[in-house]
């Protein structure tokens, strides 16, 4: 039961701190969507990771393994779907210009909205739990 309440609050500070960073990320309702949506990230990567993984097993192999990352995005859209509050849209970074180094503006449509959300969050959840053990 402790690893799924941390789990979950990871989830939901991990969203919290996508709502933060990225102008796509959508969030409505106040800190029960934070924590519903936490919730439902877990449920949904315990019962339907799994699943998509056995289901995704030939494009897989097929990939050497770049599949299994796009499992994620999938559960992030039907994250999107369950919970009203939650939504990632296009959006376009401004792009950064730092001592001669520029990053110039980036359009990233929806897919790739999802797809940037899901690789930050792995990120964010794997950092917290490098925090905690």
């Amino acid at each position: 039961m402790k690893p799924f309440v941390r789990n979950s609050l990871f989830n939901a500070f991990s969203i919290f701190f996508l709502s933060q960073v990225l102008p796509g990320v959508h969030i409505s309702g106040g800190i029960a969507t934070y924590l519903f949506g936490g919730f439902a990230l877990t449920v949904l990567f315990i019962l339907l990771k799994p699943l998509l993984n056995i289901l995704s097993m030939p494009l897989n192999l097929v990939t050497l393994g770049f599949f299994s990352f796009l499992t994620n995005v999938i559960i992030f859209y039907i994250l999107t779907v369950l919970v009203i509050g939650i939504s990632i849209t296009s959006f376009t970074f401004p792009g950064i210009s730092y001592v001669g180094f520029v990053i110039p503006p980036i359009y990233f449509n929806t897919l790739f909205a999802f797809v940037l959300v899901s690789f930050l969050q792995s990120i964010c959840v794997s950092f917290l739990n490098w925090l905690i053990d």
